[in-house]
């Protein structure tokens, strides 16, 4: 069973770390990514603060955009094509975007008007986009670099239990 008390960290870099070590626990031995994804926006739900949504939006090759997937928060944008807004952006260049402003972000797609930041993070396996991480704050400057690169060592240790099939 899982317990969601909060996670007690001396700094962010401990805080980063337990969450892998929760995310490694909740999706080794289980092939199924859509629960798996699932959980993990819940657990970042549970533990992240300042943040009003969270969630995952995974590659589709044969339509060259991301599509939605497990998240937790208000309703989202269900298709976002490659480079456009921070998620685009994030899978185009496969580089984390920290954006401490959304509305001085060129091309910001607006799906919580409550949104004021927001960090996301690329999923790649071997060389594969797999899709993005997107985590939204209603504070402006709420992420900082170190925040993407806590997250991405989330993502990793996401990836590497789950048996993705999505190419590219």
């Amino acid at each position: 069973m899982f317990s969601a008390s909060s996670i007690d960290a001396a700094s962010k870099a401990a805080f980063y770390e337990e969450l892998c070590n929760q995310v490694r626990y909740l999706v080794d031995g289980e092939p199924n990514v859509t629960a798996n994804l699932a959980n993990v926006s819940a657990l970042l739900n549970v533990h992240m603060s300042d943040i009003n949504w969270v969630g995952f939006y995974l590659w589709h090759e044969q339509d060259s955009e991301l599509v939605l997937g497990p998240f937790q928060g208000k309703p989202a944008c269900i298709r976002i094509a490659l480079g456009k807004g921070v998620c685009g952006t994030a899978a185009q260049t496969r580089q984390a975007q920290v954006v401490p402003d959304v509305f001085a972000f060129p091309g910001h797609i607006a799906c919580d008007a409550d949104s004021r930041s927001e960090v996301v993070i690329p999923m790649v396996k071997d060389g594969c986009l797999l899709g993005v991480l997107d985590i939204d704050s209603p504070q402006p400057g709420r992420f900082d670099d170190e925040d993407a690169a806590g997250l991405q060592r989330v993502v990793d240790a996401l990836v590497q239990f789950i048996p993705f099939s999505n190419p590219r």
